[in-house]
């Protein structure tokens, strides 16, 4: 038998919990750090699965149910984490102070509008700093290619 078909036949539970439940102070579970801790109390629980809903865009005309979806391929942006945009540099740690929600339910239209200004100013700085990086890049290049070029004449 292989690896592959043990662990098909292998028994093992988990959970169903959808990355919207998750708690988060930005309005909607996302894949930041609760969803690592998730993970890990799963593992640490002996738990083999953890089950989630499609994760595709909502529309508020179906009730921001994931099974009714303008697309089955795309993925939903209000599950990108704050949190984790700023570990990448492109939000500063001012501009996830005093979210405006309560943590009790979700409100899909404030989020959407809180999430978007946040997106917006990441998408900013990330143009910002990738083109700095990007022309840093190609002015060492050139300065190396033109120190080849003098170190062989």
């Amino acid at each position: 038998m292989s690896p592959k078909e043990s662990t098909l036949l292998k028994r093992g539970s988990g959970v169903l919990l959808h990355i919207s439940s998750l708690p988060s102070p930005y309005g909607i579970g996302d894949f930041g750090p609760q969803a690592f801790q998730f993970v890990d109390f799963l593992h640490e629980a002996g738990q083999s699965y953890w089950q989630v809903l499609p994760l595709n865009p909502t529309d508020g005309v179906y009730g921001h149910s994931p099974y009714s979806s303008h697309s089955a391929f795309a993925g939903n942006t209000l599950f990108i984490s704050p949190q984790e945009m700023v570990k990448e540099g492109w939000l500063a740690d001012a501009d996830l102070d005093s979210p405006p929600f309560s943590g009790d339910a979700v409100h899909y239209e404030r989020v959407l509008l809180y999430k978007k200004a946040l997106y917006e100013k990441a998408y900013l700085n990330f143009q910002k700093t990738n083109f700095a990086v990007s022309h840093n890049s190609q002015k060492d290049a050139i300065q190396s290619h033109n120190t080849f070029q003098s170190q062989s004449l």
